[in-house]
């Protein structure tokens, strides 16, 4: 197998390469695309033109994917390229010890021989991985260079959505049981969620690509398929490994974001002894989780309590990194971290079980993680918050936070709305363009 890379001469946004993949599968009767934008290796997007997703149910078959790789020549490969891999998500179900399914299906993965990348100076390449001996798919990359310069496709727009809200009281009542079994001894601190839900009309591929033009997340991904269809808008990177080398880096703590980058809210969450305590545990627990498949001695923490916005809040941020063991592939990576510590909690087998009892909906996709494992580039998946799961002509979007000894419950419901918010008013707009610019 060998990487085949050609320049493309366009230079559109990702969200409008993505929508003319999208019209170009629905033409062609092909499978829907994927997309990964913001921040993923190096790149500013990396798109499948049309991925054939599988949906799979063990966690065991889930974790082993991504690890049935094509044998790559020995070398060092141009910057930031990519050439294929699987493209999917794990849910949090596959881990839920209460068994509990949701309406998408615990796992997908589908396998991309040829990719489209924007690397950082937004300039497109053609990537492909191809057997030894066959030709290079030249015409492919014609195909999909002349596509990509082509007048943006017409767009449908979607029915405005407005998401029903469960009960404040619900979410107050299991905030307030989740402290109590912190004060009582059982748990540092664990993440409480909730789920809002609605009806949506529209092409999923549409609403993920105005998400991405408006918010500008970090660790935006999207897949579709039969089974429904995953929005995610993260600016959370669970998994980040490029040889033997893997970091992680966790959010805990948030307040809202109003003004600029020098917004003194920023400061305050600096100041906060609850979100600092948060950040604090996880990063602890990401250090832990990682240990366990990492060389003795070489975890640590190059950056701890960094401020970053993102849509619609500022968060506190830690970075965790280590160098794997010589025998540990992704697979084990996978059994020894999933699912994210900053959206279980710390012990997280504790905190797992919590959830199960205090949560009555299952999150579904919401807090597993999205992302690409290539045989050239390594491994990336993010934390699938802010995450649209869309199946039947239904969305849901699941919201939540950590929860310590001091933590209030309408404080942290009204940090779910705030979390909730930008993605609300995504689906709630009213005007829509009909076509993206470049």
């Amino acid at each position: 197998m060998r990487l085949v890379r050609r320049l493309l001469r366009s230079e559109v946004s990702p969200e409008r390469a993505l929508l003319a993949l999208d019209a170009r599968a629905r033409s062609l009767g092909l499978p829907a695309p994927a997309a990964l934008c913001g921040d993923w290796f190096g790149s500013r997007a990396i798109l499948a033109p049309t991925l054939g997703g599988t949906p799979v149910h063990e966690i065991e078959q889930a974790f082993a994917i991504p690890t049935r790789q094509p044998v790559m020549p020995k070398g060092t490969y141009p910057a930031g390229a990519v050439g294929g891999g699987w493209f999917g998500y794990l849910s949090y179900q596959l881990s839920d010890p209460a068994g509990a399914g949701s309406a998408l299906p615990k796992a997908v993965w589908g396998w991309a021989d040829h990719v489209l990348r924007q690397d950082t100076d937004a300039h497109w390449w053609f990537e492909a991985l191809v057997p030894e001996g066959a030709p290079d798919p030249a015409d492919l990359a014609t195909e999909l260079d002349e596509l990509l310069a082509a007048p943006p496709p017409r767009r449908a727009g979607w029915t405005p959505v407005e998401l029903r809200r469960p009960a404040a009281a619900g979410h107050h009542a299991a905030v307030s049981e989740c402290v109590q079994a912190i004060r009582a001894g059982e748990l540092f601190q664990a993440n409480i969620c909730t789920r809002f839900d609605g009806a949506f009309d529209g092409r999923p591929a549409e609403l993920f690509a105005e998400g991405v033009r408006g918010l500008l997340p970090r660790r935006a991904a999207y897949l579709a398929g039969e089974w429904g269809a995953v929005a995610s808008m993260s600016p959370e990177l669970f998994l980040a490994r490029g040889g033997s080398r893997v970091h992680s880096t966790p959010i805990k703590g948030t307040l809202p974001r109003r003004g600029p980058a020098d917004d003194p809210l920023a400061a305050r969450l600096r100041e906060s002894t609850k979100d600092v305590a948060e950040n604090v545990m996880i990063t602890d627990l990401v250090r832990n989780d990682l240990g366990r498949v990492c060389q003795v001695g070489s975890v640590r923490v190059p950056e701890l309590l960094a401020v970053k916005p993102a849509p619609g809040v500022w968060h506190l941020e830690s970075t965790v990194e280590g160098q794997l063991r010589g025998e540990v592939d992704d697979a084990d990576l996978l059994r020894a971290t999933f699912p994210p510590g900053s959206v279980t909690g710390a012990p997280k087998l504790r905190a797992l079980d919590l959830i199960a009892e205090l949560e009555h909906r299952p999150r579904g996709v919401y807090t597993g993680a999205i992302g690409l494992a290539s045989p050239v580039a390594g491994m990336e998946l993010n934390v699938a918050i802010r995450t649209l799961e869309l199946h039947a002509g239904r969305l849901e979007l699941g919201v939540g936070g950590g929860i310590t000894a001091d933590s209030d419950p309408a404080a942290e419901w009204r940090e779910c709305l705030h979390k909730a918010a930008p993605l609300e008013q995504l689906l709630a707009a009213r005007t829509f363009p009909r076509s993206v610019p470049a």
